[in-house]
């Protein structure tokens, strides 16, 4: 079995997340989806879990934090092309997403970051795969 990444959400409107994530290219599984929790899949690897606040609660004894106000985490998702980077973006914000920081364009790497409908922060990136491996080459000729 890969390793398998998933990212567990609170959310207050559970359908309305559902339709946000599902316009951004994720799809439901609705085996692991109830009134509660929907389980939202990008890849065979990666998984967005989306909870009610009283689910979420169950899982920790911690206080939700107001990620309108707070910056809970940072997910960053790789993906092909600068193009689909840009693909991806409009549909958040057109999904209701709201943009956090400008389009960052270093060259080798292009990125865009938004908002969900309760404020978790994504980034959407695409990185020039030649670049990552003259970085690796020069690692690994300086050790």
């Amino acid at each position: 079995m890969k390793p398998m990444i998933f990212v567990n959400l609170p959310v207050k409107n559970l359908p309305a997340a559902m339709e946000f994530y599902a316009a951004i290219g994720f799809t439901n599984n609705a085996q692991f989806t109830d009134e509660t929790a929907a389980c939202m899949v990008y890849s065979e690897t990666i998984m967005v879990m989306l909870l009610t606040h009283d689910k979420f609660s169950t899982f920790t004894s911690k206080s939700i934090a107001d990620t309108r106000s707070q910056v809970q985490v940072l997910n960053a998702l790789a993906l092909e092309s600068k193009e689909k980077v840009d693909q991806v973006t409009e549909k958040a914000l057109k999904a209701g997403g709201n943009p956090e920081k400008p389009v960052s364009d270093y060259g080798f790497m292009y990125s865009t970051s938004i908002n969900d409908l309760d404020g978790h922060i994504w980034e959407f990136f695409w990185m020039d795969p030649q670049h990552v491996h003259e970085e690796e080459k020069q690692t690994n000729t300086s050790q």
